[in-house]
C-alpha cells in the first residue's frame, strides 16, 4: 500500500524534465529507478515501442507540458478522467500518467524476463487517448493535508483501542525500514515541486506505512469478528484518504501551473 508508483516517478521527473529543470539522462534515470528498462508503446508519430529519452522528447513535441498522476481503485477513479477503455486499463494497472496539454495518456505494463537467478524487471508504458476533462477527486495540497492528519489521528485511536499493530519486532521492524527509504528518497517528487507536496506525500507515505503494518501484523490484539471489522473499518477510509493525497503531492507541479504560479 502506497508504495512509489512508476506513475509517481514518471509525472514527478517527466515534469522537471519539461520544465528544463533536469537533464534527459538524469530524468530517465530516476524514472526507471530499479526497473532494467522503459518503454513507451502507441505514441504518435512512432511505429513501435520506443525509448524514455526519445518518448518524452516526442511528447513535448506534442504540446505535453506536464504530467499528472491517476491512482485509480475499484469504486473509485481516482485522478481519470475517461474514456471507459482508458479508465479500466488503469484501473487493472491501479495507475496512470496523464499528459496535461495533449489527450493522451500512459499505463504501465510490468514484465519479469531472463533467466532463473537474473531475473529483472522490464516495464511498457501504453500511450492511449484520454478525455480533457477534470480528474476525478483529486483534492488541493490544503485539502489533503488536513484530511490526513485527521484520518491518521482516527485511525490511531481505533487501531490502538483494538491493540493493532501496536508494538512488537514486526512492527519496530516496520518502522525502521520506512525511515531509511525516507532518508533515501528525499528527491522522490523532484526539483520544482513546492514544499507543502514534498511535506503531504511524506504524511501520506507514514499513513501508508501504519495501514501496512496493521495488515501485515494479521489481527494484533482484535481477535473479535466484530474488532476485527472495526479495524477494517478504520483502515479503509484511511487508505482512501491517503491514495488521495499521494495524488494530490504528484499532481501540483501541473495544478500551480494551471494557476499561473510558474
Amino acid at each position: 500500500m502506497l508504495s512509489e508508483p512508476r506513475s509517481g516517478r514518471l509525472a514527478a521527473w517527466g515534469n522537471a524534465l519539461l520544465a528544463g529543470l533536469v537533464s534527459p539522462d538524469d530524468a530517465v534515470l530516476a524514472i526507471v529507478g530499479e526497473d532494467a528498462v522503459h518503454r513507451v508503446e502507441g505514441l504518435p508519430g512512432e511505429s513501435g515501442p520506443v525509448g524514455l529519452t526519445l518518448a518524452l522528447g516526442r511528447m513535448r513535441a506534442l504540446g505535453v507540458t506536464g504530467l499528472r498522476v491517476a491512482l485509480p481503485a475499484p469504486g473509485h477513479p481516482l485522478g481519470l478522467s475517461g474514456p471507459p477503455e482508458f479508465n479500466a486499463r488503469a484501473l487493472d494497472a491501479e495507475e496512470a500518467a496523464i499528459c496535461f496539454g495533449a489527450a493522451l495518456g500512459l499505463v504501465p505494463e510490468v514484465y519479469e524476463a531472463g533467466p532463473d537467478g537474473d531475473v529483472h524487471v522490464e516495464v511498457v508504458w501504453h500511450c492511449l487517448a484520454v478525455r480533457e476533462a477534470p480528474p476525478a477527486d483529486v483534492p488541493s495540497l490544503g485539502e489533503a493535508e488536513r484530511e490526513l492528519a485527521e484520518a491518521l489521528r482516527e485511525a490511531t485511536e481505533v487501531l490502538s483501542r483494538l491493540d493493532v499493530a501496536g508494538s512488537g519486532p514486526v512492527a519496530e521492524a516496520a518502522v525502521d525500514a520506512y525511515r531509511a527509504r525516507a532518508e533515501r528518497g528525499r528527491e522522490v517528487l523532484a526539483p520544482g515541486y513546492p514544499p507543502r507536496a514534498v511535506r503531504v506525500l511524506e504524511l501520506a507515505q507514514r499513513v501508508g506505512l501504519l495501514i501496512s503494518v496493521a495488515y501485515e501484523n494479521g489481527h494484533g490484539g482484535a481477535v473479535s469478528a466484530s474488532e476485527i471489522a472495526a479495524r477494517s473499518l478504520a483502515l479503509r477510509p484511511v487508505e482512501r484518504t491517503a491514495r488521495r493525497a499521494q495524488v494530490a503531492a504528484y499532481n501540483a507541479f501541473v495544478e500551480e501551473r494551471e494557476r499561473g504560479v510558474r
